[in-house]
């Protein structure tokens, strides 16, 4: 490990994996929670959302504080922060602290924003495309595995066994950060204030809001399978939390496939091929899942098996779309980061709590899978947007 150099692969793996697996390795112990702390499970599911939500809030700043002081100092707070955080919610003793907690473990996002950042740093924009599909696919282990462990650590520890991975992986990132992490960003912006004043400039790009509403909507299709999944999974399909989390593996294996795919390819063929591409496979998986149900298919692989092409697809677009954006105003990589990481995030939390709302009026898969295929259609209208976008400014 050396300051001096750009941060090894490996440490920006660690770094965004951190964010990535708090955002499921608790999911199969959300109805247990539900039980243990007396709450409805729709109170449970707020877990998601509180995170997606905060998420979002602390994007809108993260990027802007290190364009102003540094990638290397705003990622050491934010992962001490999740690492309180994480320690602090093993001794919670009702809901209520620990919706707080997860807002505080949001600061995570530090991870994916200045990943991005640093990333565009050092490499121009299909570089950036390349080496940010090999880091999510480095990525992807945690949150591909994250639930089977959860899942596996609820029998016999409860859900506070997730909580102790969530710790774990936060301490091995913040040790990454401070050893390897040196400072990327050698021009720094005038005053924090200055990079907020160059949000009107990012937000009248269609450009930006090409690249920012497509990974947002292509995001919110694998969000939208998190907040109504375990509700059909334990319903509808009458599966088990660890046989739960060991299914989402299989969206993981597709994600990380995708992510090869990207990091291959996304040179030759470019961002918005890579973009229409990715969000075509989804659709596919996702019209495959529906046949099977329409079909009367009831085991629980007629839905998670065509999901292997929902990750494949996200994995294949999401690196495009992140190296596009910060790609529209190299200068304000962080800030545009941040901010078009803050509109995906906010869709994402829209999505889980929509689909949170669908299951418990319909916990079947097909109304799922509709919903889930309506946010497909709008990411591949976005990602026509960027496209013009791009070519017109």
């Amino acid at each position: 490990m050396d300051r001096t150099t750009p941060p090894h692969i490996l440490t920006l793996v660690a770094a965004t994996s951190v964010g990535a697996l708090a955002t499921n390795v608790f999911l199969p112990s959300l109805p247990g929670m539900a039980r243990e702390f007396g709450v409805p499970y729709a109170t449970a599911g707020l877990m998601v959302s509180v995170f997606l939500a905060a998420n979002a809030a602390l994007q809108l700043v993260i990027g802007p504080l290190s364009d102003r002081f540094g990638r290397r100092p705003v990622m050491l707070v934010a992962m001490t922060l999740f690492v309180a955080a994480s320690f602090a919610a093993l001794f919670a003793s009702d809901m209520t602290t620990l919706l707080a907690l997860r807002a505080v473990q949001a600061a995570s996002a530090a991870g994916m924003v200045l990943s991005r950042a640093i990333v565009r740093d050092t490499v121009d924009a299909e570089g950036a495309a390349s080496r940010l599909g090999y880091i999510t696919m480095g990525m992807t282990v945690a949150p591909m595995i994250g639930p089977m462990i959860g899942g596996g650590l609820d029998a016999p520890f409860g859900w506070r066994g997730g909580w102790v991975v969530m710790l774990a992986v936060g301490v091995v990132a913040l040790g990454a950060a401070y050893f390897d992490l040196g400072e990327t960003n050698k021009h720094r912006a005038d005053s924090f204030a200055a990079q907020f004043r160059a949000w009107p400039t990012l937000l009248g790009s269609a450009a930006f809001w090409g690249y920012a509403l497509a990974g947002g909507f292509t995001g919110g299709v694998y969000f939208a399978l998190l907040g109504g999944g375990p509700a059909v999974a334990s319903g509808a399909l009458a599966m088990s939390p660890t046989s739960f989390g060991a299914h989402l593996v299989l969206i993981g294996i597709g994600y990380m496939t995708g992510n090869f795919v990207s990091g291959r390819y996304s040179r030759r063929a470019g961002l918005h091929v890579m973009m229409f591409a990715g969000n075509i496979v989804v659709a596919v998986g996702l019209l495959i899942a529906a046949a099977l149900f329409l079909a009367g298919a009831t085991h629980p692989l007629a839905l998670f098996a065509p999901m292997m092409l929902l990750g494949l697809g996200n994995g294949v677009t999401l690196p495009s779309s992140a190296a596009g954006l910060v790609s529209v105003m190299p200068r304000l990589a962080g800030s545009a980061s941040g901010l078009g990481g803050s509109i995906q995030i906010a869709i994402s939390a829209v999505m889980s709590v929509a689909a949170g709302a669908v299951v418990e009026a319909n916990p079947s898969p097909l109304p799922l899978l509709m919903l889930m295929l309506a946010s497909t259609v709008a990411a591949l209208a976005f990602t026509g947007l960027a496209r013009h976008g791009s070519r017109a400014e």
